[in-house]
């Protein structure tokens, strides 16, 4: 009986972190994990339906976590100085518009500068808009 108990009392605890924890949290965890290049970290924070968007083309890039997680494996293992600086965050309710600069991606010595979009229910990230310059 004690194992449940304790099974149940873990169980809620979690289910009340993540109901309690902002979106900015969410979304700066979800960065941290990003910067440290730990797919391990990065991954719990998305919804099993997430979807990836190009703003500019209107197009969608990836959908689904599996099609998200390959992509930033792939991009995590070609990119070790990866790192990006938010050089302008705004939280509206359940949406966070970061405004990045990133270096080290797949390499290269250029500065990306992008605004990204991210929309969070439940605790998870199911939508990410992406607006490069």
């Amino acid at each position: 009986m004690k194992p449940l108990l304790i099974f149940l009392f873990l169980g809620i605890s979690q289910m009340n972190f993540t109901q309690n924890i902002s979106t900015e949290q969410i979304i700066q965890s979800n960065l941290d994990a990003y910067n440290n290049r730990d797919l391990e970290k990065f991954m719990p924070w998305f919804s099993e339906d997430v979807e990836l968007y190009n703003f500019s083309e209107m197009k969608l890039v990836a959908s689904g976590k599996s099609a998200i997680e390959k992509l930033y494996k792939e991009l995590f293992a070609a990119s070790p100085n990866l790192h990006s600086t938010i050089l302008k965050r705004i939280v509206i309710e359940n949406k966070v518009i970061d405004h990045e600069s990133i270096v080290g991606r797949k390499g290269a010595s250029d500065v990306l500068e992008i605004v990204m979009i991210y929309e969070v229910k439940d605790g998870k990230i199911f939508k990410m808009t992406s607006i490069r310059k």
